[in-house]
């Protein structure tokens, strides 16, 4: 088999592994549904929430349901079989993902009091790191140099980036088919870097653990979405937007956490940096919703976990856009940050860097349309 035949086979599996995940997950939203009101895990209407109806939640049990038919079927595939031969990475995320699922799906139901959930975050990130997926090196921008971890440090920068991305992605669960649509793009993206990384050097190994997960993750969720996109007819809850941002951070890891940049050129460090900066692009949004939402509540002398009714969903609601235009747009928003900085990392930084300006240019134009129609009438 020759080298370009021999890239087509990882390509077709994580394809096939990710189709899996979507019909799993796709076909498990009806039981889990019906659990969800048998349980009495349902979501009432409040006065901050922009559903009208009560809402079946724990959609986070179907998304780790596919996840695990994923991961079943790559382990009995000859190709992607390697990602579990190779690292524990993916049992890694079994485990952890099997915790903070349980832990999403008590608050589901009986909605769990702050520092009880960041407990359940933290021990699904020690899972992580017990398994050996962890950052053991990182690269320090002002001194041009990477700094060697030592098993304390490495254990908590990834607790510190694991449980960062878990409140990210359950602050930006708000709107129907947005956490779901934003997991998918991230991990898209993700998977498409790690693919590149495999093509690139000809097969190596390494790649083949943060492609699996990625790939797993953007199946399930694009097998939840048609369940929750507008109008949703259940809703992910905590169990599904701690599960993704838990994943997205174990694929960062996997991919960036334990390659040592010295070892390669300038012009490639990049994409050795690739993976954490397509998540932090497109968590950009929701991060920045995050600090901004304690901030504002620190100020006000309220919890940072108090919820209000002033996230960036809720205020391209205020502007005028209905909820499936203001997912669609940060989705647009995320898709431009995400791939294009996969895109710097394989094509023509001049023209890659270009089409991102306008993209941005042009997202930026269609997000504000409703409020320049607004002024043209006053």
């Amino acid at each position: 088999m020759g080298p370009a035949s021999s890239f087509v086979l990882p390509v077709r599996e994580y394809l096939l592994v990710a189709l899996t995940a979507a019909v799993v997950t796709f076909l498990l939203v009806g039981l889990v549904r019906a659990l969800a009101f048998r349980v009495g895990a349902v979501a009432y209407p409040r006065k901050r929430d922009v559903h009208v109806q009560p809402m079946p939640r724990m959609g986070g049990v179907a998304i780790y349901g596919g996840v695990l038919g994923g991961m079943f079927l790559a382990h009995q595939l000859p190709v992607l079989r390697a990602a579990f031969d190779f690292s524990n990475d993916p049992w890694g995320v079994i485990v952890a993902g099997g915790v903070i699922v349980l832990v999403g799906a008590i608050d589901d139901r009986f909605e769990l009091d702050s520092l009880t959930k960041l407990a359940g975050q933290i021990t699904a990130a020690g899972i992580l790191v017990l398994f050996g997926l962890q950052w053991m090196l990182a690269w320090v921008p002002g001194l041009g140099a990477t700094v060697s971890l030592d098993q304390n440090q490495g254990a908590l920068l990834t607790v510190l980036l694991a449980v960062t991305m878990i409140n990210a992605m359950n602050f930006v669960d708000g709107l129907d088919g947005l956490a779901a649509g934003i997991g998918l793009i991230a991990a898209a993206a993700t998977c498409a870097f790690s693919v590149g990384i495999l093509v690139e050097r000809e097969g190596a190994v390494e790649a083949y653990p943060p492609a699996l997960i990625a790939a797993v993750l953007a199946g399930a969720c694009l097998g939840f979405l048609p369940h929750n996109f507008n109008p949703a007819r259940i809703f992910m809850g905590d169990s599904g937007s701690m599960l993704i941002g838990l994943m997205l951070a174990a694929a960062t890891t996997s991919a960036s956490g334990k390659i040592n940049p010295s070892t390669r050129s300038a012009a490639d460090l990049l994409g050795l940096l690739s993976p954490l900066i397509v998540v932090a692009a497109v968590l950009f949004v929701p991060v920045l919703d995050l600090l901004m939402a304690i901030i504002r509540r620190t100020r006000r002398g309220e919890s940072p976990f108090s919820p209000d009714k002033m996230h960036l969903h809720h205020r391209l609601l205020e502007i005028g856009h209905s909820q499936r235009r203001a997912v669609l747009l940060i989705y647009l928003w995320a898709g431009v940050l995400a791939f294009g900085a996969v895109a710097l990392t394989l094509f023509d930084p001049v023209i890659v860097g270009t089409c991102f300006v306008i993209g941005l240019i042009v997202t930026a134009v269609v997000s504000v349309i409703p409020r320049l129609r607004e002024t043209r009438k006053s």
